[in-house]
């Protein structure tokens, strides 16, 4: 059979594709190269949505557990402005501050929601930096979108380095600073707290100075997809009434478990938070998005995220405490913010940290032993490291075993 091409001769795919797009180098997601096995390496919460309670496994809970009238309704759009989920997450972040009087209370015109915390990066970088012309700065290592986002839309990354000498890796706050300082066309800082890969928080103080710059004109975004992982009254979001050019960013894809319902949140100044959603596709978040989010903030929903995180907790004590009793697995060199860790793996038992080997164990252990976790060899400072996402107790058994195990067998064939 013989194919006849229709396409114009015209046509030239490259010649119409924005250049940097064609030079794009694509964000990979932990699913890209392993979707089966003991899955530690995407930051997922293990103990599963906090919506979901194990009685629904039986009888006829899960049938009954979408509403009908719900089903029934998806002919017609949904809501555009969420105002319901915007409330209780207002109400879940003023919840630390109410008897503080210099907090101004969160509301819903503080709030952009989006698909996912990756669609609320780039609205802001849209909304925010001309492309071609203006910048942002970031702080390595991090999370991997802010500099394909940007590249997306053709704006130029400036990148401070934390401080990789120090374990947390705090920011260089005077860097950062002098950076601002001498080149006017940075518009945006992205700053992720807890990191990733880090998961250490970043001082406030340090962003409070950031946000306070004399001659800075531009948005300081704080990214907190893990925060409910750290000590309660870590985020910054209550700031954003104090700060108009704060945005703060969180996500119910971590602590809340929910990660297939793609659910971000800017907060943010009412007038920066009403640019941001002047940009937004009309019906950018679901029906079925929405009713879950509402669950998931209901009390019934935070009891049982707080019972997870509970549990997440107490195992990532108990990684803290195992995973150096390993032979050869070296420091932890970042924080204990998140719900994942990040540890150094040495050349020998005893030895120096070995990026090498650790590309050799995370690979073995996905490969053949059917653990997955995130190697981060490459990133700056972060030299041996594999980032560790905490799960049940029977999956950290099975990689404390498995990690054992194959580490044994990579320092007997190096012999």
């Amino acid at each position: 059979m013989t194919v006849v091409n229709l396409t114009s001769p015209a046509f030239n795919l490259t010649a119409i594709t924005r250049p940097n797009i064609l030079l794009l180098e694509p964000y990979r997601c932990a699913r890209d190269d392993y979707k089966t096995g003991v899955l530690l390496d995407a930051n997922e919460n293990a103990y599963g949505p906090s919506v979901y309670t194990p009685d629904m496994a039986s009888s006829n809970a899960s049938s009954t557990f979408i509403d009908t009238d719900l089903i029934a309704g998806l002919n017609r759009y949904p809501d555009p402005h969420q105002e319901d989920v915007k409330q209780l997450l207002c109400d879940l972040r003023n919840a630390p501050n109410k008897e503080d009087s210099a907090i101004i209370p969160l509301a819903p015109d503080n709030l952009y929601v989006g698909v996912g915390s990756d669609e609320c990066i780039d609205t802001v970088i849209r909304c925010f930096a001309t492309p071609g012309k203006d910048k942002m700065l970031t702080c390595p290592p991090t999370y991997g979108m802010y500099s394909v986002a940007a590249q997306v839309n053709d704006v130029e990354v400036v990148k401070v380095n934390l401080d990789l000498e120090t374990k947390g890796f705090p920011v260089r706050v005077d860097n950062v600073m002098e950076a601002l300082a001498n080149d006017p066309s940075i518009h945006l800082v992205y700053l992720c707290s807890p990191g990733n890969p880090t998961a250490s928080l970043v001082d406030p103080e340090a962003v409070k100075k950031i946000l306070s710059h004399p001659t800075w004109n531009g948005i300081v975004v704080v990214d907190e997809a893990y925060i409910d992982f750290s000590p309660v009254g870590s985020s910054m979001a209550p700031l954003v009434n104090l700060y108009d050019n704060l945005i703060v960013m969180q996500t119910l894809s971590k602590a809340f478990g929910m990660a297939g319902i793609r659910l971000g949140v800017s907060f943010a100044s009412s007038a920066v938070a009403r640019i941001l959603n002047n940009v937004k596709a009309p019906y950018n978040i679901s029906s079925l998005t929405s009713t879950l989010a509402l669950k998931a903030l209901s009390p019934s929903g935070l009891s049982n995220m707080d019972k997870n995180i509970d549990a997440i907790v107490s195992q990532r004590a108990r990684l803290l405490q195992e995973l150096p009793k390993i032979p050869g697995v070296g420091n932890f060199i970042g924080g204990e913010a998140s719900n994942f860790l990040l540890v150094q793996i040495l050349d020998k038992p005893g030895g120096v940290p070995c990026t090498a080997t650790a590309l050799k164990l995370y690979e073995t252990l996905a490969g053949t032993k059917g653990v997955v976790i995130r190697f981060r060899g490459k990133e700056p400072g972060c030299v041996g490291s594999l980032r560790i996402t905490v799960g049940t107790e029977e999956e950290n058994t099975i990689l404390l075993d498995k990690m054992k195990e194959t580490l044994s067998e990579i320092y007997r064939s190096n012999m």
